[in-house]
């Protein structure tokens, strides 16, 4: 399949986003509306002794106050966490409820409460605060590594804290490698907690229709049908007494990806006013309530033979899930480490045991990357740490151990069956851009100036897409417009662009026939959502098969119309015509004429794995301990670009996200009171311009084969590649003073600390 970026190139939804046209969350309102405002668990763990609502209740303006204790016993049933998890020896792991409101106990600070509804937000908030808890502080618990205690277990259900005890590979085979190996190298590295910081923060409006029993919220979200599904299913509801609408999002991450206990709160404080109820949480709400991501202790081993060629690799984890489980949070902790981790290396024999703990701590949940970035951090770590002690160039070293490009498709030793890929092509073509060969006289230079560089390789491979379908609604109206509605969620990709004219197309006529439609969930009842880098393999793959079900609907509506058979007629550019006599009809035509012109189409693909090789390079001024990458290059293999600039633009986030948790950012509870040090954005740095350097980005297209695009995930790839170089050029930079490892992020304080 070609290039078609001649096509894809403007984003028709610019216009509108960047003149203050966008309709985000805050923007929606509704008659009569009233406010909301949460009193949120001023501590990590304690128990609930008593709530006195009186003086809140009595406050100017205030409407309701609900706590946990009035949402019992009305049949509100859990929030969804993937099913079925069960610990290595087989026992079912323990998941627990996540009310809307605490009740009789709280676990994490942030939890809410209490929620207080009134006439204006000022009067909520104002309210909240004459709420008189009283509390019995328990011990607790913030570490990501620990030996749990019976004094500091979280939940009696899990007196070991353990969430979920993950085993999975083959340990004889791991083990007979280790045994005959020539070299074992080992390495340690902390993924940090990470906080998720979309431009947007959450904001909901909720209502309820007392006479069709019907809830709705209006919210961000990175899928509406999965939101409304997840409600549906908290809320007690059959799926059609559940609406979401998602309008214009600010950023999602995977922060947006699941629901929010609180909503449900919001939407019983509806129900029981017969009046929307609107929340907005500040930021510094949303540092103590929204999910978070990352928190993992790493540690892996590999084995290689006297020639440097990979024989097993094992790793050993510790993962905080925060004091609840989020729909995916453990899931993807365990699953997407083990199938990422083969990478795109030749490695005969995998083990992981991964520990996923409760903690007294914001939940996490899936953050960009979800397991994949952890997986290739600690393998690109082990094979740096290999190349030193076998005294090989990193690059060669990599390149010895590559799966080959005609080994295709190859089925690694966790499972999974890469379709294509041509990995040697990506490293050489990154090391080119990236002159490798003239870092020896950088490096030179540098020290010369008094400065330590430093150049990092991280060669990965990902899963994306697949998993479970994604259903697109097609709709023609008398003037000709196609409305395509989809259970996708754009928050920053592009949909308006990039699924109209895929839809035009396929279908012969102008993009500006084709309208998006995003974010109802009554327009395409199921879909999982825009997650792990699956919106244009899958939904692309239901507009495939959507638009050919169109086409065959308009020749049967437009014989019928004519009084002819379907193969007297054929379709093209928008015009069924009947050959013998030259009579057509437009799709506008035949709807106009009383035949609807309607399909909903469901897409499978299966997985993806986008693969590449990212180069970065780093310099550090040892007398104030400041470190600044200086260069960065990342070719990608992302399957076919169907819009090159929107793929550059998600490669270009993601390695501001994964430089950011190499220089700058890290989650920080004090370790007695379980108190969030870094609750602001004054104590919790982000990558600002000046943090990240000029980047090279190139594509290196091989087309996957199992969707009919031939597309691979783009949307985490830049994260996935980027905290592995920027961590191994990091450590390369501090080896010649002696430094073998470092606990991210790299502030001055810590790499002065680390040199001296």
């Amino acid at each position: 399949m070609g290039r078609v970026e001649e096509r894809y190139l403007g984003r028709v939804e610019d216009e509108r986003l960047v003149t203050g046209r966008g309709r985000y969350s805050d923007d929606a309102r509704a008659p009569d509306q009233a406010y909301a405002a949460f009193l949120r668990a001023p501590m990590a763990h304690g128990e609930i002794r008593s709530i006195d609502v009186e003086a809140a209740r009595e406050s100017p303006g205030v409407l309701a106050v609900l706590t946990g204790a009035d949402l019992e016993g009305l049949g509100y049933g859990r929030a969804f966490v993937v099913p079925g998890l069960k610990h290595a020896d087989g026992r079912p792991a323990f998941v627990p409820d996540w009310p809307p409101l605490a009740t009789g106990r709280v676990r994490f600070v942030g939890e809410p409460v209490a929620l207080v509804v009134a006439d204006s937000a000022a009067a909520a908030h104002d309210a909240a605060e004459l709420i008189d808890v009283t509390f019995a502080e328990l011990p607790a618990v913030v570490h990501t590594r620990y030996e749990p205690r019976p004094e500091t277990a979280i939940w009696p259900e899990a007196p070991d804290n353990v969430s979920l005890d993950f085993r999975a590979g083959d340990a004889e085979a791991v083990a007979r490698a280790f045994a005959g190996a020539a070299h074992v190298v080992e390495a340690q590295i902390v993924s940090q907690r990470l906080v998720v910081t979309p431009m947007e923060p959450r904001s909901a409006l909720a209502s309820y229709d007392p006479a069709e029993n019907r809830f709705e919220l209006q919210a961000g979200s990175q899928g509406a049908a999965a939101l409304a599904a997840q409600l549906a299913l908290a809320l007690n509801v059959p799926i059609d007494r559940m609406k979401v609408l998602t309008r214009d999002v600010g950023g999602g991450f995977g922060a947006k990806s699941h629901l929010y206990p609180d909503y449900v709160a919001l939407l019983e404080a509806s129900r029981r006013l017969g009046r929307p109820v609107k929340w907005t949480s500040s930021r510094s709400e949303a540092f103590q309530s929204d999910t978070q991501g990352r928190d993992t202790v790493l540690r892996g081993e590999l084995a290689l033979d006297a020639e440097g060629r990979f024989l097993a690799v094992r790793v050993a984890s510790d993962v905080n899930t925060g004091a609840y489980q989020s729909s995916h949070s453990v899931f993807t902790a365990t699953n997407n480490l083990f199938r990422c981790l083969a990478g795109v290396y030749r490695t005969p024999a995998l083990e992981v045991a991964i520990r996923c703990l409760y903690s007294n701590t914001v939940p996490v949940a899936p953050y960009r990357g979800a397991g994949r970035p952890e997986a290739v951090l600690i393998m690109e770590r082990l094979v740096d740490r290999a190349a030193g002690t076998l005294g090989i160039d990193p690059a060669e070293l990599r390149r010895r151990n590559l799966v080959p490009a005609d080994a295709m498709p190859y089925g690694a030793p966790n499972g999974m069956t890469y379709d294509s890929g041509d990995f040697a092509r990506c490293l050489a073509r990154a090391l080119d851009l990236s002159d490798y060969a003239g870092f020896p006289a950088r490096r030179e230079a540098a020290r010369q100036a008094g400065l330590l560089r430093g150049i990092g390789i991280a060669c990965y491979l990902e899963i994306a897409g697949g998993s479970p379908f994604e259903d697109v609604r097609l709709d023609v109206g008398p003037d000709g417009i196609v409305t395509l509605n989809s259970g996708l969620q754009s928050n920053g990709q592009g949909h308006a662009t990039v699924f109209p004219k895929l839809t035009a197309e396929r279908l012969g006529i102008p993009a500006a026939q084709v309208t998006l439609g995003e974010g109802d969930s009554t327009l395409v009842p199921e879909g999982a959502g825009s997650v792990g880098s699956r919106s244009m393999t899958v939904g692309g793959a239901a507009i495939i098969k959507a638009t050919a079900a169109l086409v065959e609907r308009a020749r049967e509506a437009a014989a019928a119309l004519m009084q002819v058979t379907p193969d007297e007629v054929t379709y093209a550019e928008g015009r069924v015509t009947r050959a013998a006599t030259g009579q057509s009809l437009t799709l506008g035509e035949i709807v106009s004429q009383g035949r609807a012109l309607g399909v909903l189409e469901r897409g499978r693909a299966d997985l993806t794995f986008p693969n590449g090789c990212h180069v970065a390079e780093i310099e550090i001024e040892p007398a104030t301990g400041i470190a600044r990458f200086a260069a960065f290059t990342a070719v990608d293999d992302v399957g076919v670009c169907i819009n090159p600039t929107f793929v550059e633009g998600q490669v270009r986030g993601g390695i501001a996200q994964g430089l950011g948790q190499v220089l700058l950012e890290r989650a920080v509870f004090e370790e007695t009171s379980g108190q969030l040090v870094t609750g602001s954005f004054m104590d919790y740095p982000i990558p600002r311009a000046d943090d990240l350097p000029v980047s090279t980005v190139e594509h290196v297209e091989v087309p996957c084969t199992t969707n009919p695009l031939g597309t691979k995930g783009a949307g985490e790839a830049g994260t996935t590649g980027a905290l592995a170089a920027g961590y191994n050029a990091l450590l390369d930079a501090l080896r010649p003073a002696g430094v073998l490892s470092f606990d991210m992020p790299a502030t001055p304080a810590r790499v002065w600390q680390a040199l001296n």
